[in-house]
């Protein structure tokens, strides 16, 4: 079991990563919250048909409810909100009840916005089940989408620690490995090259990744959002960074439709869009050709989906919740593990689409 400590100004906690990791939340819970009155389990479809039974097993008869979500980002609406708390409300959790969030990243935005928000704020605990959570469940972003844009309502509230059985990971479809190794790779490519050249050359396919490749690069990718969470809190400076490929992969998945493109798989095209627009404007020296070549031998779409259109795309990207006075901000590398932010121009960003469009991909 590997555990990686959070330091934030508002909290500190652990990550705690391997097979197993499930038997070590009543003991902790015991310990840390010895007034415990009762839980609450937010879930989504998909994880309680494969995995609730195993957590109740797991809790040993703790007084627990369960919220159940719809799967994916059918999870981050107004909607199920409402719904998670009015679950809560009647089953008379109080303040020394807690939210357990066992899913993927859909899940920990819902539960986490619902506990900072029930009675002011309750303790909430992530339980992953999701590559991509291992991003989204440390550093304390919560929040639920609006039509108008992703995460753009929530707040920072951190757990009170992250849980992340490796034995969960293995009922993944193809798609959510997919999407979760994204954030991974993006993590490798704003902080740390050797990381990233380690994945080159020993990530071949994913459908064949083993438990120690896998825990191997959870951990990395945790200790690199340690880096930046623990220096910027609140995103006021360096966890920016950790946006890489998220402003065209944003607007991507809202023009897409939420749910119809995963989040990782989208930010992909993002990052190589943010690597060629590096390439233009810093002279990022970075093999973006031999890169198009290894994603795309392990499954993703490296091209923008031909259908969507640019302008819409731009206007997407000017409501993002990163762009400030409506203008576009992205994450560019000035080499690799140097990130910097840059205000790009909308006509920039247009010029860059189109070129970016006719780009071949051999």
């Amino acid at each position: 079991m590997d555990t990686v400590q959070i330091q934030t100004d508002s909290k500190s906690y652990d990550v705690y990563i391997g097979e197993g990791a499930l038997d070590r939340i009543l003991p902790f819970l015991k310990k840390h919250f010895p007034r415990l009155t009762k839980l609450l389990i937010i879930t989504d479809e998909t994880v309680a048909a494969l995995h609730l039974e195993t957590l109740q097993e797991a809790l040993q008869g703790s007084k627990s409810s369960v919220f159940i979500a719809p799967s994916g980002e059918k999870a981050k609406t107004f909607d199920m909100f409402y719904q998670a708390l009015t679950t809560a409300l009647e089953n008379r959790l109080d303040r020394y009840s807690a939210i357990l969030s066992f899913g993927g990243g859909a899940v920990g935005d819902l539960s986490g916005f619902v506990a900072s928000s029930f009675m002011r704020g309750i303790p909430f605990i992530q339980i992953p089940t999701t590559i991509l959570a291992h991003d989204s469940a440390v550093g304390g972003k919560v929040a639920i989408n609006h039509p108008l844009g992703k995460n753009m309502i929530g707040a920072f509230y951190q757990p009170e620690a992250v849980f992340y059985d490796l034995k969960l990971i293995k009922t993944l479809p193809q798609a959510e490995i997919r999407s979760g190794f994204a954030e991974v790779i993006k993590h490798a490519l704003i902080r740390d090259p050797d990381f990233y050249q380690s994945l080159v050359n020993d990530i071949q396919n994913l459908g064949s990744l083993s438990t120690e490749q896998l825990r191997k690069a959870l951990v990395r990718g945790v200790e690199i959002k340690r880096e930046f969470v623990s220096r910027d809190e609140r995103e006021t400076g360096v966890r920016a960074y950790l946006n890489f490929g998220h402003t065209l992969g944003h607007a991507i998945e809202a023009e897409m439709g939420y749910g119809n493109s995963t989040h990782g798989e989208a930010v992909m095209i993002g990052m190589i869009f943010a690597l060629s627009l590096s390439r233009e404007l810093f002279d990022l020296t970075f093999d973006l050709q031999q890169f198009r070549k290894w994603v795309r031998s392990l499954g993703y779409e490296t091209n923008i989906p031909p259908h969507l259109l640019d302008d819409r795309l731009v206007q997407r990207m000017k409501q993002d919740k990163k762009a400030i006075g409506e203008s576009i901000h992205f994450v560019l590398l000035e080499r690799p593990g140097s990130p910097i932010l840059q205000t790009i121009s909308d006509e920039l960003v247009l010029e860059q689409l189109k070129r970016f469009k006719l780009q071949k991909e051999d």
